[in-house]
């Protein structure tokens, strides 16, 4: 029986983590002492989050609350994409924070090469914005998910659809 196991790497976020994160990030903001003034403002759009607030000082604070809350569910801090900083109306600071999800080619590539040069077992196939790695041997596989993590990659790596 030749059967062959296969897992996808990919680049995503739980949705409904984010949003959660933002909603404790929000009423954190509300109740402290030194941003509870601020009118300050976290928006989340379709691949966006737009960040509103008095002065850079209270933009710094409101990001680093945000890495907070987002650390302790779980959420990488690599899908958060800063813009720069930009004048809003009435003195004000605004910020858009775009959020990276999926590999992009290059980077696809990057990965397919270290598989392909470490072990020769299995093989990596670019699908789309994600890679699919597959063996003959559910081991060589646990090894290429090794591999692939031991690497610093400039976008949040998962496994899924290990079969």
């Amino acid at each position: 029986m030749a059967s062959s196991f296969s897992f996808d790497i990919v680049s995503d976020y739980d949705r409904q983590e984010l949003v959660n994160a933002l909603d404790q990030a929000r009423r954190d903001v509300i109740s402290r002492y030194d941003l509870k003034d601020t009118n300050t403002t976290i928006d989340l759009g379709d691949d966006t989050i737009t960040i509103e607030t008095a002065s850079d000082m209270t933009l710094n604070a409101v990001k680093d609350l945000l890495h907070q809350k987002a650390a302790k569910r779980n959420l990488s801090l690599k899908i958060f994409d800063y813009g720069e900083p930009e004048a809003a109306s009435g003195n004000r600071v605004r910020q858009k924070v775009t959020l990276k999800k999926g590999i992009n080619q290059d980077t696809a590539k990057q990965i397919s090469k270290l598989v392909r040069d470490n072990l020769k077992k299995v093989t990596a196939s670019i699908q789309g914005d994600a890679v699919r790695v597959s063996g003959k041997s559910k081991d060589d596989l646990q090894q290429a998910m090794q591999l692939v993590k031991q690497e610093d990659w400039p976008m949040a790596i998962q496994f899924n659809n290990y079969r």
